[in-house]
C-alpha cells in the first residue's frame, strides 16, 4: 500500500493505533518497533506516523501525562473519543480491530479452535468477543506492568496472572471487566490469596494481610516471606494506573479481615 502522509487518520485506523497501544505499551511505541513497521505497512503510513499515533492515544491516560512528554500535545478529537470509548473495554476493542483487519484489509484472524464449528450468529459473536476480551486484558496487563509481579518483581510469565481486583463476575462489562484499571500483574500465589480476600491493597497501594493467615499452619520461613510485603507499596504500572475505586470494592466487599 502506498503511504498515505498528510492524509487523516480514519476512525478505522485509528482503533487499530489503540489496539496496537494495549499490545505493545507506550514504551516500545517507537518507529524501530516490527509491531509498529507491520501496522504502518498494512495502513500506508511510515512507522513515525504510526509511533506518534499510539503515543498521542497514551497521551489520555492520566499515569502518562504525569511523564510531561514532548510531542504528546498533537492529539486529535478522535484520539480522544477512540481512547475514552475502548480504554475500559478491550472486550469490543479487539472484537472491533479483528474485524476492521479481516473486512478492510482482508486479513484472515484464526479463532479458537473451540469456536470454529459454532454456527454463525449473536452467541458466536458474543463467545468470541468475550474470549478476545479475556486474552486482550491479560496482554495488557502484563505489558503495562512490563511482565513483572507488581509485589515481588517475578519475572516468569508461567508464574504470572492478570488479577481483576473487582471480580470478573461482578464487573461492569462495558467499564470494569475488560478495563486494565482493573487489574493487577501478580504471580500466582499472591494472586489466589487476593482472589479470596487473604490479602488487599489499600488506597496508598500498600499491602495489607488478612489476620486469618495468622492462625494457619506454615513453616517460619514461609510465614517470614509472606509477612515481609505487608505494608509495601507495590510496583505501579507504566499506564493504567490501578483503580482506587475498585480497590475499595476489594476492601469491602473481597477482603477478609
Amino acid at each position: 500500500m502506498s503511504m498515505r502522509t498528510g492524509t487523516k487518520w480514519s476512525r478505522e485506523e485509528t482503533i487499530l493505533a489503540m489496539d496496537l497501544y494495549l499490545k505493545i505499551s507506550f514504551s516500545k511505541a517507537t518507529k524501530t518497533n516490527q509491531d509498529v513497521i507491520n501496522l504502518a505497512n498494512l495502513i500506508g503510513r511510515t512507522p513515525s506516523s504510526v509511533a506518534m499515533k499510539v503515543c498521542n492515544l497514551a497521551s489520555f491516560d492520566p499515569l502518562i501525562k504525569q511523564l510531561n512528554k514532548r510531542g504528546l500535545a498533537n492529539a486529535s478529537k478522535l484520539d480522544q473519543v477512540i481512547f475514552e470509548e475502548f480504554s475500559c473495554n478491550l472486550e469490543d476493542l479487539a472484537y472491533q480491530a479483528n474485524q476492521i483487519l479481516e473486512n478492510t484489509f482482508g486479513q484472515i484472524v484464526e479463532l479458537p479452535v473451540e469456536f470454529k464449528d459454532l454456527p454463525e450468529g449473536k452467541y458466536k459473536d458474543s463467545m468470541v468477543k468475550t474470549r478476545l476480551g479475556q486474552e486482550y486484558f491479560r496482554r495488557a496487563v502484563l505489558n503495562i506492568y512490563h511482565h513483572k509481579c507488581c509485589v515481588t518483581g517475578i519475572s516468569l510469565n508461567e508464574l504470572l496472572i492478570a488479577s481483576h481486583i473487582k471480580p470478573w463476575a461482578c464487573s461492569d462489562e462495558s467499564t470494569e471487566r475488560t478495563n486494565p484499571s482493573n487489574g493487577l500483574c501478580l504471580n500466582a500465589f499472591h494472586d489466589k490469596a487476593f482472589d479470596r480476600g487473604l490479602i488487599t491493597f489499600d488506597n496508598k497501594f500498600r499491602m495489607v494481610i488478612s489476620n486469618k493467615l495468622k492462625d494457619v499452619y506454615m513453616d517460619e520461613n514461609t510465614r517470614t516471606w509472606i509477612n515481609s510485603y505487608k505494608g509495601q507499596e507495590i510496583t505501579l504500572p507504566e499506564s493504567f494506573k490501578p483503580s482506587k475505586i475498585l480497590l475499595e470494592y476489594h476492601n469491602d466487599c473481597i477482603f477478609q479481615r
